[in-house]
């Protein structure tokens, strides 16, 4: 990480620089230096119950019942404004349009929401098979993979399902690049069904889906996981027993409902042992996938079996339950993982990643909290139910609050990824040969230092409680997680990628269509403003605007190239300025 001990207290302070005066379009480098170090400047600096009545029940002895109470009207939601739908998609989206904006503006967040829930998609697996990427000629590479993650978070109408199955990937990680099995791009795409499948359903079953995916058995190295061998010394590895606890459910310290940590003696309380591991571990032995054929990818797909005689069959005990001696080994995985869903840990700590996945990084105690509660008891007394979890997030005060912008505390960095993925449905770029040969943006020098689906570890690209170091956010004690991967030399890689992709598209494949901008390009008012409301939701300051704007002006809106020319500065400028980088 670059010393940033001389970095300004918000992103929204830093200057924006512009194309040289006369210039036909941006070079390589207008304006990128100080945008870049802009970027990988800090984030902002920091800083009720319900009641109701009861019918009468009609007939019966005893005194007349009094009439019900008028009921009272319920009000009628504000109308939602363009700026707001188009912040409310930032949330919920890989980006707005302007379909998009016109739909929430219709149907009003709740009503939104529920439409994304009914939407069906198409699996990463059935696509792949579709266009011909199940030939033995793939066996060992991941050809297909990067294809139809890109499609799906572009072009897929339920893209609710789509941003939340990007936050359950970064949370229960598996990476293409750590497979240690064949076909793993149908492996890595089996994964990946699993958290969208799962997206609005329990988190309980969840839990079981990915225990039993040959990718994350692979990934963790649980599979063909043994029993102890006393003649050998050998043991049963612990790598998703530690897991699991550690990163996918309830994390390293005892947490209060609203996800702060509970202290004993003025130090945090752990909630595992390394002896809960080591008995943990002993329950995933014996997971093994059910068929030697590997002529098809079909065996990673469907869920792994238990080999008897490498399972554990002697009792383990951990977080206070004990597997007895003698249990089936899936009986024996589903009272670990009944064990593990009811520690009080899991609704704050996977809540609070849910939160800074989709809306902030910091979200308030008060906020965890309430999401929390719902996680635990959805008002029905189910425990788990994304779906509403989903929509308590979505609906929350501190997310939907216009005051919630200026906040110095809100809002988030908004992953690389999720950038290009932005710009695709914003100015409706699509696929010629219908494959989307995007690829692996990885690359931290010349693409986006980050691609969906290629974490480079089990911790994803960026831990939940990272803070970038000698800056105010941490001197805030604030967190920033995807500072993480962001840099001087990172940003300015993704300028000068963008600016190709903006001008050129992506190979020869890849394309947007200007033409409703272009037909607005000689009027840099008009045309900064569309930008600006279907990128950064009309958060870009007055300063910054005018910035842009004059950069647009000094391109000729009457020659050929022209009108072009402009569109294309306007949204490199848009994309490249603090305060589209930083969603609030």
């Amino acid at each position: 990480m670059t010393d940033q001990h001389d970095a300004p207290a918000r992103l929204n302070d830093l200057p924006i620089d512009v194309v040289d005066e006369g210039a036909a379009r941006p070079t390589a480098m207008s304006g990128a230096s100080a945008l870049a170090l802009a970027a990988a400047s800090t984030l902002a600096a920091c800083s009720g119950s319900t009641s109701g009545s009861s019918t009468p029940i009609a007939g019966g002895s005893g005194p007349t019942p009094a009439p019900a109470p008028t009921p009272t009207p319920t009000p009628t939601p504000a109308p939602v404004s363009a700026v707001q739908a188009s912040r409310f998609l930032q949330q919920t989206t890989f980006g707005a349009t302007r379909a998009d904006i016109t739909q929430v503006q219709s149907l009003g967040f709740d009503g939104w929401i529920t439409d994304q829930m009914s939407r069906p998609r198409t699996s990463h697996w059935d696509w792949l098979v579709s266009n011909g990427f199940a030939v033995s000629g793939n066996v060992n590479n991941n050809n297909g993979f990067d294809n139809t993650v890109w499609r799906q978070i572009i072009s897929e109408p339920g893209q609710l399902r789509q941003r939340v199955g990007m936050a359950l990937s970064e949370m229960l990680v598996v990476s293409i690049n750590g497979l240690n099995v064949s076909w793993r791009q149908f492996t890595a795409a089996a994964w990946l069904d699993i958290l969208l499948d799962n997206a609005f359903g329990n988190f309980r079953t969840l839990m079981e889906r990915i225990t039993f995916n040959p990718g994350m058995a692979s990934f963790l190295t649980f599979l063909n996981n043994r029993r102890a061998n006393p003649a050998t010394g050998s043991m049963p590895d612990e790598n998703y027993a530690r897991e699991l606890m550690q990163l996918f459910t309830i994390g390293l310290n005892r947490l209060n409902m609203d996800g702060t940590v509970q202290l004993a003696g003025g130090q945090p309380i752990d909630t595992y042992t390394p002896q809960d591991v080591s008995q943990l571990a002993r329950v995933f032995t014996g997971l093994s996938l059910d068929s030697n054929d590997n002529s098809t990818p079909d065996r990673y797909r469907r869920a792994l079996i238990v080999n008897a005689s490498n399972h554990e069959s002697g009792a383990s005990s951990f977080l206070g339950a004990t597997v007895p001696a003698g249990t089936d080994g899936v009986a024996a995985v589903g009272i670990a993982l009944d064990t593990i869903f009811a520690h009080p840990n899991v609704p704050p700590f996977v809540s609070r990643q849910l939160i800074q996945r989709l809306v902030t990084s910091n979200p308030t105690p008060a906020y965890v909290g309430r999401i929390a509660a719902i996680f635990a008891n959805n008002g029905a007394g189910v425990r788990g139910d994304l779906r509403a979890v989903v929509r308590a997030i979505l609906l929350d005060p501190e997310a939907r609050a216009d005051t919630a912008i200026g906040g110095n505390a809100s809002g988030k960095l908004r992953e690389p990824v999720v950038r290009l993925a932005n710009w695709a449905r914003a100015f409706g770029a699509t696929s010629t040969g219908g494959l989307w040969p995007i690829g692996d943006t990885s690359s931290s020098t010349n693409r986006l230092a980050q691609s969906f689906g290629r974490a480079p570890s089990v911790f994803n690209f960026f831990r939940p409680g990272y803070t970038p170091p000698n800056t105010a956010i941490a001197n805030a004690s604030l967190v920033a997680p995807e500072f993480q991967i962001t840099n001087e030399p990172s940003v300015v890689a993704y300028v000068n990628y963008m600016q190709g992709v903006i001008q050129n598209g992506i190979g020869n494949d890849v394309r947007a269509d200007y033409a409703p901008l272009i037909a607005i390009a000689a009027d840099s008012g008009a045309l900064v403003d569309e930008i600006n409301l279907l990128l950064a939701a009309g958060q870009l300051s007055a300063a910054t605007v005018a910035a842009i704007r004059a950069a647009v002006d000094s391109i000729s809106a009457t020659t050929t190239t022209g009108p072009t020319n402009r569109v294309y500065t306007a949204i490199l400028l848009t994309m490249a300025s603090p305060e589209y980088i930083t969603q609030r």
